[in-house]
């Protein structure tokens, strides 16, 4: 069974997220990132900002239906805005969220009568609603905007799909908005992607929308425009609710944040789905580790594999994605793995693929003097068919020949493979990154032709 399994792993499509424009969906929990609307208004893309144009003139007419006397429509129409479970993007563990109530949809849509410039020109970006109502944040915005743009969305994961040779199916998406008649249809039967783990429709957005926090968002107006001063003079006058009210006799406070914003556009860029380290911090870490005593005393254990944590999930980016940090318990022992996805990006991880059948590589980090007989046999007995049979012990010391006599009777019993990386190879894998001439990799490469001159041909 795969760790933390991936769309493109199930299918065995093995490009690395680096080279695709969009996020690839997590089966079992949601991507970290949020679709953020002003990345669309921003874009130089023409077509990004005719879709944020779309989104906007959707949003705006629930005020005309407000206008009209049609709150309820008005309502109903926002609280089916308001979660987007296909596209996956938040901070659940399910890939299940909630809708808001009828009393908090109506409570936003008041903002068109409340605020005068919202009722005589509508909403320039949406986003501002945050600084109105309480309980909406990032997630929020993310799913009423991924709703409003579903047509696009779909247009574009089955043209990712087919460019990238994704396997798709007929189904049934539910909630597909339709700007002709400004309304959502209940569904709409079309082939896309589904998460075999329960049959839902997967939708993808395009990495350049993703952030981690809205350009436009309640934190950033509060700490650098908000005018405290004015509002409270104490800590408990200055509270979320007094900020959210003092906002709606103000706005022209908001306003000038807002303009601000606009006018320093070209600051707002996409956050990248993962961010490697500084070369500094990467040294900073290796000799953290030089410096640790091996065992568990002063949690060294655990200084030490939070430091090859970080370390690797950034040295061996692109090549290898970082599918999860995980810990299992054997024989009493808490042990602590790396699991990363094998895209089988160049030759050798293709070759490791191959020759063990691993889809996913483990990587398990032993904070020890020496590797014994049963840390090895704990390593070999993890490494079942779906994981592969090719191994790391990332340890301090080089193995001692018994030991590694023990790694290549293994080999040739079993055609299993573990090699060992010690505080030396750790040191020359952080050199390479600093150099950037070649990969970190190179250095399990190496490792591994090392290990395979000592196996019987």
């Amino acid at each position: 069974m795969l760790i933390a399994p991936r769309l493109t792993d199930y299918h065995g499509i093995h490009i690395e997220q680096a080279s695709l424009d969009f996020a690839i969906p997590h089966f079992e929990e949601d991507i970290p990132l949020y679709l953020d609307p002003f990345l669309l208004w921003s874009s130089p893309s023409q077509q990004d900002q005719s879709l944020h144009t779309s989104l906007i003139n959707a949003f705006n007419h629930l005020g005309e239906l407000m206008r009209k006397g049609e709150e309820q429509k008005a309502i109903e129409i926002l609280i089916t805005a308001s979660e987007c479970d296909e596209v996956g993007l938040g901070l659940s563990s399910n890939r299940k969220g909630k809708r808001i109530g009828q009393k908090k949809a109506k409570e936003i849509l008041q903002l068109f009568e409340a605020i005068p410039e919202y009722k005589r020109k509508g909403f320039k970006h949406f986003e501002e609603i945050q600084f109105f109502i309480t309980g909406i944040s990032r997630d929020r915005i993310s799913d009423i905007a991924c709703n409003f743009l579903k047509s696009f969305l779909i247009d574009y994961t089955i043209e990712q799909c087919s460019k990238n040779g994704i396997p798709i199916q007929e189904c049934n998406i539910e909630n597909v908005y339709d700007y002709r008649s400004n309304k959502f249809i209940p569904f709409e039967k079309t082939e896309i992607p589904i998460n075999p783990n329960n049959g839902k429709p997967l939708i993808f957005v395009p990495k350049r929308w993703l952030r981690f926090t809205p350009w436009i968002n309640y934190d950033d107006y509060f700490h650098h425009h908000c005018p405290q001063d004015d509002i409270g003079h104490t800590p408990e006058e200055l509270n979320h609710v007094s900020v959210l009210d003092y906002n709606r006799q103000n706005y022209g406070v908001v306003d000038a944040y807002i303009k601000e914003k606009e006018r320093t556009f070209k600051d707002c860029h996409n956050d990248p789905l993962f961010s490697q380290i500084p070369i500094i911090s990467a040294k900073r870490k290796l000799n953290l580790i030089k410096k640790l005593p091996t065992g568990k005393v002063d949690n060294a254990d655990r200084d030490y594999e939070d430091a090859i944590a970080e370390l690797f999930s950034s040295l061996l980016y692109p090549q290898l994605d970082f599918a999860a940090e995980q810990s299992r318990t054997e024989s009493g022992a808490l042990i602590r793995d790396l699991i990363f996805y094998n895209n089988q990006s160049n030759a050798f991880l293709t070759d490791i693929y191959d020759s063990y059948g691993s889809k996913q590589i483990v990587f398990e980090m032993k904070n020890v003097k020496e590797i014994s007989r049963d840390h090895v046999n704990q390593l070999n007995r993890y490494m079942t068919d779906s994981l592969g049979k090719f191994g790391v012990l990332v340890t301090r010391n080089e193995l001692t020949k018994a030991r590694r006599q023990s790694t290549v009777d293994l080999w040739s019993g079993q055609r299993r493979c573990i090699i060992t990386l010690t505080d030396a190879d750790v040191a020359q894998m952080v050199e390479l990154f600093e150099s950037r001439q070649r990969s970190p990799l190179d250095v399990i490469k190496k490792k591994y032709v090392e290990f395979t001159r000592l196996c019987p041909s």
